[in-house]
C-alpha cells in the first residue's frame, strides 16, 4: 500500500525538477512549456492522493477540469509556437522579443 506522504514526496520531486527546468532552460520554448506542463500534472497528483487518502470525490473531478484547461493552453501554446517558427525560423526565447516596445 502506497502511503500519503510517499505520494507526496514524489509530486514534490517532480515540482521540483519542473521548476529546475524552467529556471536552468530558459531558452527553447518546447521545453518550457513541458515543465510548466510537468509542474501542473505534479499539482494534480496532489488533489488526487489528497482526494484518495480522505474519500472525497471532489479533489478527482476537479482535475479533470484542470486537465482540460491544460490541454487547451498547450493546444494554444503549440499553434502559437509553430506561427512564431513560422515567422522568425527559430524558437528560441531571446530571439522571440518582438512584442517589446
Amino acid at each position: 500500500m502506497i502511503t500519503l506522504p510517499e505520494v507526496l514526496s514524489l509530486a514534490a520531486l517532480l515540482f521540483c525538477i519542473s521548476v529546475a527546468g524552467i529556471f536552468l532552460n530558459r531558452k527553447n520554448v518546447i521545453i518550457l512549456l513541458m515543465c510548466i506542463e510537468l509542474m501542473l500534472l505534479s499539482v494534480n497528483m496532489n488533489f488526487i492522493a489528497f482526494s484518495h487518502f480522505l474519500g472525497d470525490i471532489h479533489g478527482q473531478i476537479f482535475v479533470f477540469f484542470i486537465l482540460t484547461v491544460a490541454a487547451a493552453e498547450s493546444a494554444i501554446g503549440l499553434a502559437i509556437l509553430v506561427v512564431m517558427f513560422r515567422n522568425k525560423d527559430t524558437i528560441n526565447v531571446d530571439a522571440l522579443d518582438s512584442m517589446k516596445g
